[in-house]
């Protein structure tokens, strides 16, 4: 981070570094295990049951929960972790911001 910096100059820096930032996703990623709706099902019956991963969060108020095909897990993984980069790159402009306006209102002459 520059010692100063003006309040455009972490617009471009933080525009830039959101472009990085593809794909992105909020909530988590989790693998989980579950019975099936068959009838003597061998997996559930041996305890090793069904795994999928889901995509987990909240939309609102309201938690979701979305089934993600094993072969977009990775993506989704990314995804989210992405997200979580865009959360650190909001609290870092918003630090970067401020100073910047403080800066630059005490350089101003004052009339």
């Amino acid at each position: 981070m520059p010692k100063s910096e003006t309040p455009d100059e972490v617009r471009r820096w933080f525009l830039n570094a959101v472009q990085k930032l593809w794909p992105i996703a909020g909530g988590s990623i989790s693998l989980r295990k579950s019975p099936c709706i068959r009838e003597h099902c061998s997996a559930c019956a041996s305890g090793v049951g069904h795994s999928s991963y889901a995509l987990s969060g909240y939309r609102g108020k309201r938690r979701f929960s979305v089934y993600v095909p094993d072969r977009l897990a990775p993506e989704i993984q990314q995804a989210v972790e992405n997200g979580r980069a865009l959360q650190e790159l909001m609290k870092e402009a918003g630090l970067r911001y401020v100073r910047a306006q403080k800066a630059q209102r005490s350089t101003r002459p004052r009339q």
